[in-house]
């Protein structure tokens, strides 16, 4: 939101402008398919502009016969029916319904008679016993062994790893939340001790990759690639920084204004607040208020009580204006809401993920009932992709190539978005320079908005193919492509902390900036340590 100081000047409140609107859902009409030729032509007819490219408000407010035009033809526009609503559902039963058949069991034969005579005395049994399956590889049918990324097929399951080794002395901090009732170092009874330190990695992670990406939020890939090569730090590795890049190259490309004051490596101290890790805290305080048998109507309530109407964009934005309207979910992500397939669902998907651990089904059924409130089509596809990937992660038994196929298995497979990933992945697979990847996606993808979720998620398979589980390959890969660039680096930076499996194992070059400290607009969760939302975050996923 923005505003001026001279007498009688407009606060021109973005992401919410109808004009703006009109152009935004004209672009989504092109990308699902709808034939929006007579709008669009009254539009220009009339004087109407497109959308700004990557401004979230025009620079100046359009007439009232304009607006009243874009409202009228807004609702036009929401009426018409878009022709690939078969392949790429919003419905979670009608999700599910996409998803190929569980393949057929195989009968079991009957075992032949048992030739031992009455009262006969056994051998003893041979040590070498065949070891049992791994737990939660096999409950969901859909999910048959997979090719790896050379082709080969999954191998065994492996076995249960060792925990990880004890964090350094003196790095946690205390509990400041009064929400636990146990300190961060003593695990309540049902809290499983491995995954909290799984869980705390997944915390540090997202929030390094989110604080990597801040300061070339908004930027075009070739800044992006200026900036970083200006510093010495190409292909990414480190946190951004001023240091040595010239002013002219700053005047070109300048560092997110928001962001540069406390994201830059000069400058890091603590985690700042975004809306990439407000709305997990979000999540969080939904799960500690009513379970995982939360309604999206509950998420909507939540964030009336909590969330400031300012601290939303794009989708959330419109489905806030659209609660205050009086309208009910779903129609508070449907109504005059251009922004429903971007990315704000994702962002919101990981606890989603994390209190699942070895469910991803569960997960994304949890995660559609979150995204439902704001977002459609790809715009939960894309969310139902991170939750079940970060759950399969969460279970501590899979790589980073079977945290996606999960994904993927929950996702519409005729849909945009699969596609998008299975193209990211594919890419990825075969292209060993990774800048060749992301010129592909940009050549493939770069039509869309900054924000969309389809890019981006597609971006973030990518980046976490190619990386293998390394976690600084993870999210400088993820930031380096572009698009919506922290909360891609955080996506990533919160799947391949699970798989690091502890902080410890996260390089302290991303953890030591961050001082185990997180600011937050949230009440009650600033300053809060990492540490003490792993332990929060752990209690939840033992909830039934």
């Amino acid at each position: 939101m923005t505003a001026v100081d001279s007498p009688g000047a407009l606060v021109r409140l973005t992401w919410a402008q109808p004009e703006d609107l009109l152009g935004h859902e004209l672009r989504q009409a092109r990308e699902d398919g709808r034939d929006a030729g007579p709008v669009l032509r009254e539009w220009l007819a009339a004087g109407g502009r497109p959308a700004p490219d990557r401004a979230g408000a025009s620079a100046e407010p359009a007439p009232p016969e304009l607006r009243a035009l874009a409202i009228r033809l807004l609702t036009e526009l929401d009426a018409l029916p878009v022709p690939s609503g078969a392949d790429e559902p919003s419905a979670w039963p009608d999700i599910r319904a996409t998803w190929p058949p569980p393949p057929t069991p195989t009968a079991t034969p009957a075992a032949p008679p048992d030739p031992t005579p009455p009262g006969a005395v056994l051998p003893a049994a041979s040590p070498a016993a065949s070891p049992d399956p791994a737990p939660g590889r096999a409950t969901d049918p859909r999910r048959p062994a997979a090719p790896d990324r050379a082709g080969r097929p999954d191998p065994a399951p492996r076995a249960t790893p060792a925990p990880p080794p004890a964090a350094p002395a003196g790095r946690r901090v205390a509990d400041r939340n009064p929400r636990s009732a146990h300190g961060p170092d003593a695990p309540p009874p049902g809290v499983d001790a491995a995954l909290r330190e799984r869980l705390e990695a997944a915390w540090v992670g997202r929030a390094a990759g989110c604080v990597l990406g801040k300061p070339v939020e908004k930027l075009p890939l070739d800044g992006i690639r200026a900036l970083a090569r200006a510093g010495g730090n190409w292909p990414l590795s480190d946190w951004f920084s001023a240091r040595g890049v010239p002013a002219e190259l700053l005047a070109a490309h300048p560092w997110n204004r928001r962001s540069a004051a406390t994201s830059l490596a000069e400058n890091i101290d603590g985690a700042p607040e975004d809306d990439d890790l407000n709305h997990p805290l979000l999540g969080l305080l939904l799960l500690q208020r009513h379970g995982k048998g939360f309604t999206t109507a509950d998420l909507g309530r939540l964030w009336l009580d909590e969330l400031p109407a300012g601290r939303t964009f794009t989708a959330e934005r419109i489905a806030y204006r659209n609660l205050l309207q009086g309208l009910e979910p779903p129609m508070t992500a449907r109504h005059h809401n251009p922004f429903r397939e971007w990315i704000g669902a994702l962002i919101r998907a990981d606890v989603h993920g994390w209190t699942n651990p070895g469910e991803p089904v569960a997960a994304a059924a949890q995660a559609h009932r979150d995204a439902a409130l704001t977002h459609t089509a790809s715009g939960i596809h894309a969310a139902l992709f991170v939750a079940a990937a970060l759950a399969e992660a969460a279970g501590g038994r899979a790589d980073v190539h079977g945290a996606l196929r999960a994904g993927l298995a929950v996702v519409p497979p005729r849909s945009r978005l699969a596609e998008a990933v299975r193209f990211g992945i594919r890419t990825a697979s075969d292209e060993p320079d990774f800048d060749r990847v992301v010129d592909r996606l940009h050549d493939c993808y770069g039509h869309y908005h900054w924000v969309h979720a389809l890019p981006n998620t597609a971006l973030i398979a990518a980046a976490l193919t190619h990386a293998d589980g390394d976690f600084t390959h993870s999210v400088c890969r993820a930031v380096s492509g572009g698009w919506d660039t922290d909360s891609n680096g955080a996506t990533a930076g919160s799947l391949a902390g699970l798989l690091a499996g502890s902080p410890g194992r996260i390089p302290d070059r991303w953890t030591a900036p961050l001082k185990n400290r997180l600011s937050t607009g949230v009440s009650g969760f600033d300053g809060i340590g990492f540490d003490a939302l792993a332990h929060l975050t752990a209690q939840e996923a033992a909830r039934s």
